[in-house]
């Protein structure tokens, strides 16, 4: 099993409406399309992927490092999900703070209407939050636990805990068809700032320090974590290191500097403007791209930006128009019609392709510039307000080739 630990900062505040129900519409889309395309089972493999995880919240506009991604995207997925899980076949229990204590009795309520079995789902919730609260003694406290789960009655949990004095959070995965025993290293990942020494019962190093305990001796447990590649950092800003510039230019040169009529694959997305196809492409990856490819999440923050305006703020025009070009492409699948679904997968099978014959140049900085500069003419919101237009400046010129 993967574990270890990622810097999530602590962000308070909350989501503004006004992209807190887009979050919820395009949640719902890529939900669906994960669901028609790969089915459940993958559905839950990929919440349980902390990378994953992650470049889903930046595609959906939320602040790219934060641990308010956590909160924000379980609570747009449980609304998103919830209002069709009879057609999904998924449902989404808990939440933050007090919703997390309903999570017992909302999966008992899913019991009775489905058959699955209420009483073992609602163990399986408590263990998971008892293992995270107590048998990892990391100095994070509880405070989000989501429970999601299929009519398979396979499941994954997402939960999250604060550590207030440090200012930063811990998020845990768990994907119970990884799960081989509660008490020995149940997770699929763990993602939290490194605190050195920590109490971790769970590690399987540490069965003999548990047979200690059950023995009533007084061996002291001081098992590390393994460490997970995913390291957030604290600056609010996107950099360039914070990012895969080869990926990402090949998929903005794809968007910007190809003609989409000249590609037959593609000729049903002909009429979508460049902005709205970046935003397509990184959202298309999101749905089909394999693990490997969620290393920088970053990346996908250039789909939709932030609410607090980094890499830019959030256009919402181009993010209403890819809901909407998502939302047709599923109803028309469902229909039998997959031409445009398929198109839409081929976006990031042809931005893969893009980037094998290509070097990225010294166009980050300019790319954010460009996008900062551009942002009133496609909506730019952020929690501060609406984008305006900059004064005395020109239009910025990106070139993604070499110079």
């Amino acid at each position: 099993m993967k574990r270890g630990y990622a810097d999530l900062p602590l962000h308070y505040g909350t989501v503004p409406p006004w992209l807190a129900q887009r979050m919820c519409l395009l949640g719902g889309a890529i939900v669906e399309a994960i669901v028609i395309e790969y089915g459940r089972a993958a559905l839950l493999q990929r919440l349980s992927d902390p990378f994953w995880f992650q470049s889903l919240g930046c595609v959906l506009g939320m602040d790219w490092h934060s641990s308010g991604i956590t909160t924000s995207v379980m609570n747009a997925l449980k609304k998103a999900i919830n209002k069709r899980s009879e057609e999904l076949g998924v449902y989404v229990c808990g939440g933050r703070g007090k919703a997390s204590l309903q999570t017992p009795a909302e999966l008992l309520a899913i019991a009775g209407r489905t058959g699955l079995n209420g009483d073992e789902l609602v163990k399986h919730s408590k263990l998971s939050a008892k293992v995270d609260n107590t048998a990892v003694q990391d100095g994070f406290q509880l405070y989000l636990h989501s429970f999601v789960v299929t009519k398979e009655e396979e499941w994954a949990v997402v939960q999250q805990g604060m550590n207030p004095n440090e200012r930063m959070a811990r998020r845990y995965h768990w994907l119970s068809s990884s799960l081989r025993s509660f008490m020995e290293e149940p997770h699929t990942s763990v993602c939290g700032r490194n605190q050195g020494l920590i109490l971790n019962l769970t590690d399987k190093l540490a069965t003999p320090t548990k047979e200690g305990i059950l023995e009533l001796t007084k061996e002291t447990p001081d098992k590390l974590m393994h460490e997970v590649s995913l390291i957030l950092p604290r600056h609010h800003e996107v950099k360039a290191e914070d990012v895969n510039l080869k990926r990402l230019g090949a998929a903005l040169i794809l968007a910007h500097e190809t003609n989409v009529s000249d590609m037959e694959s593609l000729l049903l997305l002909e009429g979508v403007g460049p902005r709205t196809l970046q935003s397509l492409t990184l959202v298309s990856e999101v749905i089909h791209g394999t693990p490997s490819r969620f290393s920088d999440p970053a990346r996908f923050s250039f789909a939709h930006g932030g609410k607090d305006g980094h890499p830019f703020p959030v256009p919402t025009s181009v993010y209403d128009e890819t809901i909407e070009v998502f939302d047709k492409a599923i109803r028309q699948a469902k229909l039998g019609d997959k031409d445009k679904s398929e198109a839409l997968k081929n976006l990031s099978v042809i931005s893969q392709e893009m980037e094998k014959g290509y070097t990225p140049n010294n166009y980050f900085d300019k790319l954010v510039e460009h996008e900062r500069n551009t942002s009133y003419k496609y909506g730019g919101k952020t929690v501060y307000g609406d984008a305006k237009k900059p004064k005395g400046k020109g239009g910025t010129q990106l070139s993604l080739w070499d110079e």
